[in-house]
């Protein structure tokens, strides 16, 4: 394929800040930003801004006579990572993607992929999210079910009945319901309800959290403000004691991120069976990372975004990784998002066996009706 019209603009993203849109030969696409993000990511942008970014991509013309042809071949613009922060190079390499593949990605990358990811849904949240509410960043649904559609629809009959349950109407950035309560009592009171519908859906629904850890750690304890109806000073060793007792008590399937980013011992204290131990802010989609947490037993689980890193062939070898070592991937939208849904053609081609997209919202919407499509033409 030959590069013929590269563009590049300043576009909003859910979050109302501002983002980069690519466009290769007409089709665009726009890379998220993240609230909770880890130290060890990739940055963003550069320090001149994203109007640099824009002049910059507008002005380059280093791949305008390059064939693409193989997905390899995307690694040939990741040398202007330095240059252009994260966020560029993933829209450009989504634009790339969409160009070669005529807007069907999964097909382009594994025409004989077959499986569709498992939703996980955020449906009550606080913390980095949310301008006030529970500490615990995510509490997630994890539905089970014949099919992609009726995981998707459990997720929002669900997330419907808890905001009515709550009597909620406020929501995080990533449109899961906010309340004012503490976290136990949001996980309780969340808890009931998915047992209340799994009975009445006849389904299997389990719950997980995403603690985004990292963001109550500050000068060596967990500060919560809303831990059990007041603020609460944690140390480590509370921490795994609190951490375990509520997966226990919940029976909790998904757990991410229970722990500050460099814990890796803490990690690996508190797996159980049936739980996932997943590390976002921890692995940060960085193999090195990732080959430390294995070499601490910390995860069986890890959360993968393309735009920590900086690049989709570093993506893609973190997940194969991950596959060889029988650890499980989450591929996950960021609490800034758009309409782009390029990750959900990444999970089905690269056989992700899970998506964190969010239920409610119109850039939540857009991957999840996405794989909707795509599950009609496998």
């Amino acid at each position: 394929m030959k590069v013929k019209k590269l563009l590049a603009r300043k576009v909003l993203n859910s979050r109302g800040e501002p983002t980069i849109e690519v466009t290769v030969n007409g089709h665009s696409a726009a890379a998220p930003s993240g609230a909770s993000v880890g130290s060890h990511e990739a940055p963003a942008f550069p320090k001149q801004g994203i109007g640099f970014c824009v002049d910059f991509m507008k002005s380059f013309r280093e791949i305008e006579s390059v064939s693409f042809r193989e997905f390899d071949d995307l690694g040939k613009v990741e040398h202007i990572l330095p240059t252009v922060g994260a966020n560029t190079v993933i829209a450009l390499e989504y634009a790339l993607l969409k160009a070669m593949s005529k807007g069907n990605v999964w097909r382009f990358l594994n025409p004989g992929a077959k499986k569709l990811p498992v939703p996980l849904g955020n449906c009550v949240g606080g913390g980095a999210h949310a301008k006030r509410g529970i500490d615990i960043q995510e509490i997630l649904l994890v539905p089970e079910g014949k099919d992609f559609y009726e995981r998707y629809f459990v997720n929002k009959y669900i997330y419907n009945k808890i905001g009515k349950v709550l009597n909620v109407r406020s929501r995080t950035d990533e449109g899961a319901w906010a309340p004012v309560t503490s976290d136990m009592n949001a996980l309780s009171r969340v808890f009931d309800v998915v047992k209340d519908s799994a009975n009445t859906l006849n389904m299997k629904v389990g719950i997980g959290v995403d603690w985004a850890a990292s963001q109550l750690w500050r000068h060596g304890a967990y500060r919560y403000k809303n831990l059990k109806g007041g603020s609460q000073n944690l140390t480590r060793q509370q921490q795994v004691k609190l951490i375990s007792e509520v997966i226990s008590r919940f029976k909790l399937r998904y757990v991410e991120d229970p722990f500050e980013e460099d814990a890796f011992d803490d990690f690996g204290k508190v797996k159980a069976s049936g739980t996932l131990i997943c590390g976002d802010d921890l692995v940060c989609t960085g193999m090195d990372r990732f080959k430390e947490a294995l070499r601490h037993d910390s995860v069986n689980c890890i959360i993968v975004k393309p735009n920590q890193v900086g690049s989709l062939i570093k993506t893609k070898e973190i997940v194969d990784f991950a596959a060889r070592k029988h650890v499980a991937t989450v591929i996950s939208h960021r609490s800034g998002e758009n309409l782009d849904a390029t990750i959900a053609h990444l999970a089905v081609a690269w056989g992700i066996p899970y998506i964190k997209t969010g239920i409610y919202g119109d850039e939540r919407q857009a991957k999840l009706k996405e794989l909707i499509k795509i599950e009609k033409e496998i």
